[in-house]
């Protein structure tokens, strides 16, 4: 048995391989609106929240790109290109088929929308293996704030300090760390800046076995 109540999971560049699709097609988007980005900036914006994300594309530019319009094409183009699905990162499918197996409650807390985190599990064909789903727009505060996976605990009706959370991202590690909450780190597109979460592994599969989670 495993030795935690419940397991949180971010979603993308943990559950799913969305961020060099979602960066391709920023860059993309802005080429067409004549501002040249950076790759290396954009993969700074990993796990930022959307709001946030914005203003600092703003201002490394120096330009006030419209909010609507812009995430209205960048959203186009992403559309596009999950147009024939949405891969898994090493190892999820197993994993989950583990957890499900043993009977783990699964949520997924994460800095996209709700709505957008939805429609994501289900191009990934993930969406049955979750009982919760919290995006940014459901609480309070996104990441690094702790609110998203206080949320997942709270629905899952689980003490905090029981869950693990897997993270790739640098954010999403400070926010499941504020949560009181058991924190593997498996690092995707961003090098990680900050190594204080209880594991770093190479996979999700290695992450949740040095954590305990599975055998």
């Amino acid at each position: 048995m495993t030795r935690f109540s419940a397991a949180l999971f971010d979603l993308d560049g943990t559950l799913i391989d969305t961020e060099r699709l979602v960066i391709d097609a920023a860059i993309q988007t802005l080429a067409g609106r004549g501002h040249r980005v950076e790759r290396s900036f954009m993969v700074s914006l990993v796990g930022i929240a959307e709001v946030e994300g914005h203003r600092r594309l703003c201002t490394h530019l120096g330009v006030d790109v419209d909010y609507q319009s812009f995430n209205a094409d960048w959203s186009r183009a992403i559309q596009h290109a999950y147009g024939s699905g949405i891969p898994l990162m090493p190892g999820v499918g197993t994993l989950l088929d583990i957890l499900a197996a043993q009977g783990v409650p699964r949520a997924v807390a994460t800095n996209s929308s709700t709505k957008g985190a939805l429609r994501k599990l289900v191009l990934a064909g993930i969406s049955v293996h979750f009982e919760h789903v919290i995006g940014f727009d459901a609480v309070a505060l996104p990441k690094p704030a702790p609110d998203v996976f206080l949320a997942a605990a709270a629905q899952l009706r689980v003490d905090p300090a029981q869950c693990v959370v897997f993270e790739d991202s640098d954010t999403g590690v400070a926010a499941a760390l504020a949560a009181g909450m058991v924190v593997v780190h498996v690092p995707d597109m961003a090098p990680p800046t900050r190594f204080d979460a209880h594991h770093r592994a190479a996979s999700i599969l290695d992450g949740a076995r040095a954590c305990g989670l599975i055998a």
